[in-house]
């Protein structure tokens, strides 16, 4: 017999998400967007747009006691992600909001926050894919200024925004942030294969932060028939960015010394 949901696992079996079969299922896109997110224990995060909450369950199951304030406009993955944090034991530190972001009420239900995050939709127009849950995670209702002053608004200053786009999409992402009052844009490639373009991006900023933007040491996902060894890292074992690129960064300034002696 069928069913309409799978019940799956994310980093190396770490989170249990349970999703709709049908409609946009959360991949890569979720995983990598947590690993970029620069929370410590004992912070209050957002994400927007949260779906059946791939993204929020990554980012507690690398960062201990975190308080997660999730929105999700569909009622039913709104449930679905409540649903799921308690599965994952984490149902007294998250709280899902069903709701639109651009209802101010919404808005006012959110605490202070140190971080917020989001996997938006990134395309304004053009052809719609078929189903209602996958145009919905794809195609603009609300803009991406809307979604960065929603992720910006209740943040405490220096407190980050974190974005996953397709790389055609930077430049609204970026003047989105800039619109919202969020400088010092860091922006971290993602490349499918060595020697290709990146199709995905992770744009990071800082509310009231200043400075020029900067391109951040990226990641090369695939190799062969698998994952790069960093890419493995983040998606099987539950790394962040920030510390893969701390190792890369060990090793490099180690092979000159190991040359040498």
């Amino acid at each position: 017999m069928t069913t309409d949901f799978t019940d799956d696992r994310l980093l190396g079996g770490r989170v249990r998400l349970r999703q709709p079969r049908a409609g946009l299922r959360a991949g890569l896109d979720a995983v990598l967007l947590a690993a970029g997110v620069p929370a410590r224990p004992g912070e209050t995060v957002l994400e927007a747009g949260c779906g059946s909450g791939a993204g929020f369950l990554c980012l507690c199951a690398r960062v201990p006691d975190l308080r997660v304030v999730a929105v999700e406009r569909d009622a039913g993955l709104a449930a679905l992600a409540a649903e799921n944090a308690a599965a994952n034991g984490l149902g007294e530190r998250v709280r899902v909001i069903a709701g639109d972001l651009r209802d101010p009420a919404v808005l006012a239900a959110m605490p202070r926050l140190d971080h917020a995050f989001a996997n938006p939709p990134y395309w304004p127009g053009g052809t719609p894919p078929p189903g209602a849950l996958r145009h919905a995670a794809t195609h603009e209702s609300a803009t991406l200024a809307d979604w960065a002053r929603f992720l910006a608004a209740r943040l405490a200053h220096r407190g980050s925004v974190t974005l996953i786009l397709p790389a055609a999409r930077l430049d609204a992402g970026m003047a989105a942030l800039a619109a919202a009052g969020c400088g010092g844009t860091r922006l971290l490639p993602f490349w499918p294969r060595a020697g290709e373009a990146a199709k995905r991006v992770l744009l990071q900023a800082r509310r009231g932060g200043r400075g020029p933007a900067r391109v951040e040491p990226g990641l090369v996902v695939h190799a062969g028939p698998g994952f790069t060894p960093q890419a493995e890292a983040v998606l099987r074992d539950a790394a962040g960015l920030q510390e893969v690129r701390s190792a890369i960064h060990a090793l490099r300034r180690e092979v000159p010394r190991t040359v040498e002696g």
